[in-house]
């Protein structure tokens, strides 16, 4: 399956969990894709798997918070592998905290690199595809969709994600722009281990509500719903909050 030929995409977090498999996903489907992540030998390494499988792709080192590193790398990507039709903002961090022990360092970049990140990126890559049409999908969450205990800086950026979307779906809705987000569920990615730790005085029975009976889904299958939502198929939708999450939002 070819639909994405001819295409250039962009994805941030490239070097491992759902921005590495979405990496990969677009590039089996024919775009040429840069890898941009704060490790850049994690960069490396994704760019060199996916060009050793017969893909087009380039790594570029990126902290999503920092301007000036994004529009370096936005320009960087434009130059190396053609101007982006196609952005994937995936790069995302998180943690549990009592809000009442949280600092706020930890809430600003939570808040930075979720939320501020995903806007960074998005205003360096607009002027590529206003004239021309493109493609941005954004990554929310279940918990900027529900409530969920100890994770109120988390829940604050993804909510705020899903709300840009929104706004800059409409901006743009006759810009041949179409802007639209996932927001997936339990995910078996290096950020699990983030949340793997439970604040002190937390009970985990409180968070069980939000696992799924049918446990977490692979990184693979969220890549697969952003190579659709990317693609020509996903045409008529712009605007749109998927959840991909095994019911928990129900």
């Amino acid at each position: 399956m070819n639909r994405l030929e001819g295409r250039t995409a962009i994805v941030t977090g490239a070097a491992s969990g759902i921005g590495l498999s979405t990496a990969r996903r677009l590039a089996s489907e024919g775009a040429a894709v840069a890898c941009l992540d704060l490790s850049a030998e994690g960069a490396e390494k994704a760019a060199s798997e996916i060009s050793s499988a017969g893909h087009k792709a380039t790594a570029i080192a990126c902290d999503v918070s920092d301007p000036t590193s994004v529009r370096r790398a936005v320009e960087d990507a434009a130059g190396q592998v053609g101007e982006p039709d196609i952005l994937c903002n995936i790069a995302g961090i998180g943690r549990f905290y009592n809000t009442h022990e949280l600092k706020p360092e930890e809430w600003n970049r939570i808040i930075a690199v979720n939320l501020t990140g995903t806007f960074l990126v998005s205003q360096a890559v607009l002027p590529y595809v206003l004239d021309r049409g493109g493609v941005i999908v954004n990554t929310a969450s279940t918990s900027g969709l529900v409530a969920q205990p100890w994770q109120a800086a988390y829940c604050a950026s993804k909510g705020g994600v899903i709300m840009f979307t929104k706004a800059l779906a409409l901006e743009y809705w006759d810009r041949k722009l179409r802007v639209n987000a996932i927001c997936p569920g339990g995910v078996e990615t290096p950020m699990v281990t983030e949340f793997s730790e439970l604040p002190p005085g937390a009970e985990f029975k409180r968070i069980t509500r939000y696992i799924s009976p049918l446990g977490f889904c692979s990184p693979d299958e969220i890549a697969a719903l952003f190579a659709y939502v990317a693609s020509d198929e996903a045409r008529y939708m712009t605007g749109s909050i998927i959840s991909l999450d095994g019911g928990i939002t129900l």
